[in-house]
């Protein structure tokens, strides 16, 4: 067989063959270019030269060429799943092409050339783990994983045949970057992690530097698997290509384009004028060399375009390639995303050369081959995405979120609403964000009204906190200063012993609809939403006038009741309003007063910014004058199983009573109220977790030191001549064990309205991959995530519906309630045909 006959890839439409040598040399540049970004260009280079090794053997050859035989072709059989990962049944048994690579790199540069056993290891667990994700170094029962993977017999993985039929061409490039260039890039890494003084003054024990140790393999894992990827979905489809940038952006346009709209706004109001100031701030901030930083803005403040006005700014003084707005709720994300490409694309442009919006609530549970090839990678300049997409590229398993990791390197990461991260990920958090700034070359900036104090926690000099972050607004009694500025509204504690009752609670909402002509209900469950709304409209508040919103309504249905609600609101017409926490996060919208259920005061405050947003309020005198924002607590209330909000009413309500004249929404008490928070669950921080034998752990543990594993030869004489690995990470089995959210989601195209109804229909039909993508897409407006127990009650109820072979579902129209969305039972008669 020829060397350039040697299949790598087999394409779909005309059966044209990619080599096995232009695959590894093409993921190869892909590769070390990613890798630049961390100075680690001949690192990425040699993983993607190498990886694909042992598709040169003649068992994976007749694999190939079996299938391919059989008219079966690679976009629908994945040619790359990995033996470790899912058995592959083949005449001739199970193929392994992945631990060829790394029995080489132990082979020629450990045990030869004595390259760094720490680096040798990180090298090769990406090389093994590149289709299946990331492998445990010890295996949860104590047992060198690593180890076997790598010292598996030549008849498995058929390393000595496939070295045997390298071309001369590789075996060139391979000793190109054999040399001392790739050995200076693994010291001055080894050296960086290890030196004291790393973390600037701060103290960091032998834990969190095998975090660190744990995100650099992670960055080259991102690396490899993206490369990898991209080979291969260019290969597939050739207009690919042409459509990636791989130059950095142009942000001096973007900053003209940025500055431009700056100068547009108008200054009519107070609150415009404070809100310039605010911007100002960022912009002059934005000249500072990249770390840490803290944006403390009251809510109305302006903080979205501020913040993107710093981050621009910044990236260009900073020679940077990214930004990734980071949002907490997938409910605000394209009305974000749409406000932001108004201002950078124009029309001219096509859609996503400067903006891509990514939350993937439509993408399939499990990764199909051709969702590898097509799956967003973060390739635009600035990415608007999800935390929960944001921590499953740090911290989930597989290969899908962490094909996206390496973007985050030279870039600038901004959380809105940062106080909305999940208590479990803080210590994860925290150290992969201290990673990125100390050595990703990278910015992070926390947005919100409510600072989490995440440089001050309990368990952090053992386990990590944050940096102490650069204040954007200044020294403590400017930030002070700004919030008494903007304190638009008073929030009365009208909590009782005996607590509120439904009827009494409607009956403030329908007096406060009556003396200032609009009002706000937010509550902390969908039934208490929909209760208030039936009791409200039983009393007889016009259809007009009422309003429900809850994340069983889709996306669409809800930009439609919002909007409504606006147009009412600035017309002056009475408005009333029962929502869950969804209305909180980033939606302009500004009631004449408002109620909340009894939360947590970082919720309390996201309440009062729905409330006089605008200073628009005024007394009888005609003076501007503050709203109200009462707080009640309802009398028949379970959140026992909805710990955020349990443990929040637990802490405000300390804070209630130290505070009884002061301002709840000043930072010293959104300070107080997070030192009682934290501290009472500062033992949850590192993620707890149980293995399946019952012992308890945490994925903090297992991505760092993994001190709680039986293996115990980390301090042995094996230990010290390198025969065990120097990395103890558990990474399969922390992948297996995360997830962003407690209870995972999934989600359902609803057929609302007649658009929504085409949308499933286009989906049902014959659709080629970029197509069904692009309307998958646009389909995530009428998508509904579902929690479990709901999920089985429509399973139950038979009315939802695979579409074949996609992993993506839709409803049957006779469950979806135009008033309030999602139902368990029929609520409709159908008019609609299945597909």
């Amino acid at each position: 067989m020829s060397e350039t006959s040697f299949i790598a890839h087999v394409r779909q439409s005309d059966k044209a063959i990619q080599t096995v040598e232009a695959h590894l040399l093409e993921t190869s540049a892909i590769a070390g270019r990613l890798a630049a970004k961390l100075d680690l260009p001949k690192t990425g280079a040699l993983i993607g030269l190498l990886h694909d090794l042992g598709k040169l053997s003649s068992a994976f050859q007749g694999y190939i060429r079996e299938c391919t035989g059989t008219g079966q072709v690679s976009g629908t059989i994945d040619f790359d799943v990995d033996v470790d990962s899912v058995e592959i049944k083949f005449s001739k048994g199970k193929i392994d092409h992945s631990t060829a690579a790394a029995q080489w790199v132990q082979k020629y540069f450990f045990e030869t050339r004595g390259f760094s056993p720490l680096w040798s290891q990180i090298m090769n667990i990406c090389l093994v783990s590149h289709h299946g994700g990331l492998i445990d170094s010890l295996d949860p029962d104590g047992q060198d994983n690593y180890r076997r993977r790598i010292s598996k017999q030549d008849k498995d993985t058929n390393f000595i045949e496939a070295k045997s039929k390298l071309s001369a061409v590789l075996l060139a490039e391979i000793e190109r970057l054999n040399g001392s260039y790739t050995r200076n890039e693994a010291d001055i890494w080894i050296k960086k992690i290890f030196s004291a003084d790393l973390f600037q003054g701060k103290n960091a024990g032998a834990k969190i530097r095998e975090f660190f140790l744990g995100c650099l393999t992670r960055f080259l894992f991102s690396c490899l698997v993206d490369a990898d990827r991209i080979s291969s979905a260019d290969f597939e489809n050739q207009g690919n290509s042409s459509a990636r940038s791989i130059k950095s952006p142009e942000w001096g346009i973007a900053v003209e384009r940025f500055e431009n709209f700056f100068k547009t706004l108008k200054q009519n109001r107070p609150i415009d004028r404070i809100r310039m100031e605010i911007s100002e701030r960022c912009r002059q901030a934005a000249e500072q060399p990249t770390g840490i930083f803290s944006l403390s803005v009251p809510t109305g403040g302006g903080k979205t375009f501020s913040s993107l006005r710093f981050a621009i700014h910044h990236a260009k003084k900073n020679k940077l390639e990214k930004i990734i707005y980071v949002i907490p709720y997938t409910s605000i994300i394209e009305q974000n995303s749409q406000e932001i490409r108004k201002v950078l694309e124009t029309e001219e442009e096509e859609l996503s050369t400067w903006v891509l919006e990514h939350h993937s609530n439509l993408e399939p549970d499990k990764q199909t081959w051709k969702a590898k090839l097509f799956s967003e990678n973060w390739d635009s300049p600035i990415v608007v995405t999800t935390m929960v997409q944001f921590l499953e590229a740090w911290f989930g398993g597989g290969t899908k979120g962490v094909r996206r990791l390496h973007q985050m390197a030279r870039a600038v990461l901004i959380f809105d609403e940062v106080q909305t991260l999940p208590v479990k990920c803080v210590h994860m958090f925290c150290n992969a964000m201290n990673f990125l700034a100390l050595c990703g070359n990278s910015s992070v900036v926390l947005c919100t009204a409510t600072q989490p104090v995440l440089s001050q926690l309990k368990y952090g000099e053992n386990k990590g906190e944050l940096l102490t972050a650069k204040e954007i607004i200044g020294n403590a009694d400017e930030v002070s200063v700004l919030f008494e500025k903007l304190e638009r509204v008073e929030v009365i504690n009208k909590c009782k012993v005996s607590g509120w009752s439904a009827e009494d609670i409607a009956g403030l909402a329908i007096e406060n609809l009556n003396t200032t002509g609009s009002c706000i209900v937010i509550v902390n469950t969908k039934a208490w939403a929909k209760n208030l709304f039936l009791f409200c409209k039983n009393e007889g508040i016009g259809k007009d006038s009422l309003f429900h919103l809850s994340t069983n309504q889709c996306p669409a249905h809800r930009k439609l009741l919002l909007n409504g609600m606006k147009k009412r609101l600035e017309d002056g017409l009475p408005a009333l309003c029962f929502s869950t926490q969804l209305i909180e996060a980033g939606v302009d919208i500004s009631f004449n007063s408002g109620i909340r259920f009894l939360a947590g005061l970082d919720s309390i405050a996201q309440a009062a910014g729905r409330v006089n947003r605008h200073g628009l309020m005024v007394d009888n005198a005609g003076k501007p004058c503050r709203a109200k924002l009462f707080v009640v607590n309802p009398d028949k209330e379970n959140v026992t199983r909805l710990e955020d909000i349990a443990q929040g009413q637990r802490s405000v309500r300390r804070v209630f009573e130290e505070i009884k004249n002061g301002s709840l929404l000043q930072p010293e008490s959104i300070r107080k109220y997070f030192q009682y928070y934290f501290f009472e669950r500062a033992d949850e921080m590192a993620y707890r977790f149980k293995h399946s034998s019952g012992k308890d752990d945490s994925i903090f543990n297992l991505l760092s030191d993994n001190c709680l594993n039986t293996f115990s030869q980390k301090n042995s004489e094996r230990f010290a001549k390198r025969q065990v690995p120097l990395l103890m990470q558990s990474f399969a089995t922390a992948g297996r064990g995360f997830a962003a959210i407690e209870a995972p989601t999934k989600s359902v195209i609803v057929p609302y309205g007649r658009e929504g109804r085409e949308m499933i229909a286009t989906l049902c039909s014959d659709l080629s991959a970029a197509e069904f993508k692009r309307v998958l897409r646009d389909a995530q407006k009428f998508s509904i995530n579902v929690f479990p127990n709901a999920w089985n009650e429509l399973l139950r109820a038979r009315c939802i519906y695979e579409i074949p072979q996609t992993g993506v579902f839709y409803l049957d129209e006779q469950y979806y309630d135009l008033e309030f969305g999602l139902a368990a039972e029929k609520v409709a008669e159908a008019d609609f045909l299945m597909v």
